[in-house]
C-alpha cells in the first residue's frame, strides 16, 4: 500500500473487502524510535545484550505502543485523513525484531451507520512476519458517509464509538 491521501467514503467500503497489504523493513532504528516516542525506556527496546541475555530473545523488538501506532497508520493511510480510530484492540502474540519484514493485511468485517449518522467500518487485521503471526488485531474506524462529513467533527453525543 502506498501513502496516498484519497478519501475513502462509506459508500465504497463493503463486508469481506480485503484492505490493500502493507509491508515495512524493520530496522533497530524503527524499534528504539519507537520506544523513545512512547518514553518506554526498558532495555529489551533498544540494548540487544539485555534483550538477548536477560529476557532470552534474538534482539531487541517493537514494544506495544509502538505496534499500536503501525496498525494505526495501516489503518488510516487506507481510510484517508478523514478516517477516524474509534476503537482498536490487538492481541500480540510474538515479537517483531530489526530484520524483520512486517507484512498488514486487513479486511472489513461489518458496514454501518449509528443512530447519529456516523458510519462504521468494523475491521479485522493480521500483522505477520513471514508465516509467523504476531499480533491480531479489530478495529472500528468512523468514515465519512459522503465528500461533505467528517468524523472528526462529531463531539459528544454525535460521537459514540
Amino acid at each position: 500500500m502506498t501513502t496516498q491521501y484519497n478519501q475513502l467514503t462509506l459508500d465504497r467500503v463493503q463486508e469481506g473487502q480485503p484492505i490493500p497489504e502493507f509491508a515495512y523493513d524493520v530496522t533497530a532504528t524503527t524499534v528504539v524510535l519507537g520506544a523513545m516516542a512512547s518514553r518506554d525506556f526498558r532495555p529489551m527496546h533498544h540494548d540487544k545484550d539485555f534483550a538477548v541475555d536477560r529476557n532470552g530473545v534474538q534482539d531487541i523488538f517493537l514494544n506495544t505502543p509502538n505496534q499500536a501506532a503501525w496498525f494505526e497508520r495501516y489503518l488510516t493511510d487506507w481510510t484517508g485523513p478523514k478516517g477516524r480510530l474509534g476503537r482498536i484492540q490487538f492481541r500480540m502474540k510474538n515479537s517483531v525484531f530489526p530484520g524483520d519484514t512486517m507484512t498488514f493485511k486487513g479486511q472489513v468485517e461489518k458496514v454501518s451507520t449509528d443512530a447519529k449518522g456516523c458510519g462504521w467500518a468494523d475491521v479485522s487485521v493480521n500483522l505477520s512476519v513471514g508465516e509467523r503471526t504476531v499480533t491480531d488485531c479489530t478495529a472500528r474506524i468512523a468514515l465519512p458517509t459522503d465528500a461533505t462529513d467528517n468524523p472528526w467533527k462529531r463531539r459528544g453525543e454525535n460521537w459514540k464509538p
